[in-house]
């Protein structure tokens, strides 16, 4: 059964001013497989996810929304613009009926697919953000990490721990141009380097 929503996946948006969280719900070489938490056909999974539910949707809707896919541990995040709430709501279906698929949670916002410059500015302080994230790789490891910005407002998502999460929140938090922050984790044991079960939802 499709899980749509944050029922697996823990968000929490912080601003930039540093407000607390609030809930609101982120092929490889061999190297980089053997630092990824997931596991090979997991990440394969991932890549086939992604493409497949932007190809959908695009194909769908075309140019009534601007949709990224991005796709951790299977679990898909949806960011970008559509035009109205029930595109919007046809974009979940879509992307929770792709084989796989765990979870899927929706931060599109409601309006018109952005313009180009937009777009480059999103994806200048994508790249600032993974940049500082390599600085802090004693602390936390950016392949455990997908970094995406939409709007100026930085997703990440990941197999991360507890301090690993915190560590890359205030990264991305300080990071020129970037309004809020909003997390897409799942957490695993300090002492574990492999995927456990997904934890259940956290609540208030």
């Amino acid at each position: 059964m499709k899980l749509i929503g944050s029922l697996l996946l823990v968000l929490a948006a912080t601003t930039v001013s540093g407000c607390a969280a609030v809930a609101v719900g982120a092929a490889a070489g061999g190297a980089v497989v053997a630092m990824d938490r997931r596991q090979p056909d997991v990440m394969a999974s991932d890549e086939r996810i992604e493409w497949t539910v932007q190809n959908r949707i695009g194909a769908k809707f075309k140019d009534q929304v601007h949709v990224n896919a991005i796709s951790f541990n299977r679990n898909v995040l949806l960011i970008g613009e559509a035009l109205n709430e029930t595109i919007k709501a046809e974009c979940t279906k879509i992307a929770a009926g792709v084989d796989e698929v765990r979870s899927v949670t929706n931060e599109l916002s409601i309006g018109a697919p952005s313009a180009l410059a937009a777009r480059a500015s999103d994806s200048y302080v994508t790249s600032q953000v993974k940049a500082r994230l390599v600085g802090k790789y004693e602390k936390v490891n950016p392949e455990h990490i997908k970094v995406a910005t939409e709007g100026g407002v930085v997703y990440l998502m990941g197999l991360v721990t507890q301090k690993e999460a915190a560590t890359a929140t205030e990264v991305a938090r300080t990071t020129g141009g970037v309004k809020r922050v909003v997390r897409v984790f799942e957490y695993v044991p300090e002492s574990k380097t492999n995927p456990p079960k997904p934890p259940p939802k956290e609540t208030n």
